[in-house]
């Protein structure tokens, strides 16, 4: 085990929750505050930064705060020490503490904060609210000679390409005859120079997303034989690592939307929420997104969901709902420190995966601004 360096903890985060996946216009994800230049050995995840989660960094001894809520959400014009804003950015940078931000990129990704949230209602048959994301396929077809498929499909499939749905390690052969003369300067692996040289080839063809294309063909290149090998890629007209805001699923058993609210406050922890709808509805499709929901109600409908559960619901989406016939369940914004714990465990079986030493901290400070009375 290492102590890795800031960078390292981030390239391991963004490999799971890269930025491309932020949806939101000019999402202030990613390094926010300090540097990445330094060693790591604890990390503090929190869904906001304030005073007490700095106080609670500093205490703890962290290097690096991982946060739901960028801490700079607009713009600053100027950076004074004398305001509230101002005397926590100069708390974090006087004690080195390092914030990185994960907005919308975290809740679109797997296992991001709309993955917590629909299995901390247990919810089951997963599927995406909104498509926000997606990459088109792409196909290597590369000509081996006979004797070497084998090794390069086995390097292909460990690089990730012919990984279709629930199956890897998907590829298609066939065989034929390639020709080719080796000119002055060549260093042939079959054949000699000046001469036609005939062989039985096979022909490898594997899919893989679009942004793995230099990864993939790094692996053929690396165990190809041949001096210049011949191979084509080919964009194709089929989606894969379709991503998105929210997910909609459905109970186990229905339930009526009263009972369906109490399910809520207990499982997410939270001590009221307000609801629409008549409370004696069946309930058996819910969608889920965490945080403002207000633009996917229409969303919801549309998906066939019996009730919607988000936060921040504003009075005139709350009509155009009823209107609609969706129920809501609004159990608030703050919902989404459901990523403490669940960022904290991930990034802690990725960095033990890797070998390194770091330690993630779930940040014990409630941020909830409100108080139910």
């Amino acid at each position: 085990m290492k102590i890795p360096n800031g960078n390292e903890v981030i390239q391991l985060f963004e490999s799971w929750s890269p930025k491309k996946l932020a949806c939101m216009e000019n999402d202030p994800i990613g390094l926010a505050i300090g540097t990445l230049n330094k060693s790591v050995s604890k990390v503090l995840v929190t869904l906001d930064v304030n005073h007490e989660v700095a106080e609670e960094a500093i205490r703890k001894g962290c290097q690096i705060i991982i946060a739901h809520h960028p801490p700079i959400f607009r713009k600053l014009s100027n950076l004074r020490t004398d305001t509230p804003e101002g005397k926590l950015f100069e708390k974090l940078i006087k004690n080195d503490i390092t914030v990185y931000a994960a907005h919308t990129n975290l809740d679109v990704a797997d296992g991001g904060v709309n993955d917590l949230l629909f299995d901390a209602l247990d919810l089951e048959n997963r599927q995406v609210l909104e498509e926000t994301y997606s990459e088109n396929l792409m196909k290597l077809a590369v000509f081996v000679p006979d004797g070497h498929a084998e090794s390069v499909r086995v390097a292909l499939a460990k690089a990730g390409a012919g990984h279709i749905g629930d199956y890897d390690s998907c590829s298609f052969s066939s065989s034929g005859e390639g020709r080719f003369r080796a000119l002055d300067g060549a260093n042939p692996y079959i054949g000699e120079i000046g001469e036609m040289e005939v062989t039985e080839e096979v022909k490898i063809e594997v899919v893989f997303p679009t942004s793995m294309k230099n990864k993939i063909l790094k692996a053929m290149l690396n165990v190809h034989p041949y001096e210049e090998p011949a191979y084509d890629f080919y964009t194709m007209a089929v989606e894969t690592n379709v991503m998105g805001l929210g997910r909609i699923g459905t109970l186990k058993q229905p339930m009526s939307l009263e009972q369906f609210a109490h399910h809520i406050k207990a499982k997410l922890d939270v001590p009221a929420v307000r609801v629409v709808g008549n409370l004696q509805t069946k309930i058996f499709k819910v969608a889920v997104i965490g945080g403002d929901g207000n633009s996917y109600v229409h969303s919801a409908k549309r998906a066939g969901a019996d009730v919607f559960v988000t936060g921040d619901i504003k009075f005139h989406v709350a009509q155009d709902a009823e209107n609609l016939g969706l129920t809501i369940v609004d159990p608030g914004h703050h919902v989404e420190k459901v990523m403490i714990k669940g960022v904290a465990e991930k990034m802690s079986l990725l960095c033990k995966e890797k070998k390194l030493d770091v330690e993630f901290i779930q940040s014990e400070i409630n941020t909830e601004p409100f108080q139910f009375i």
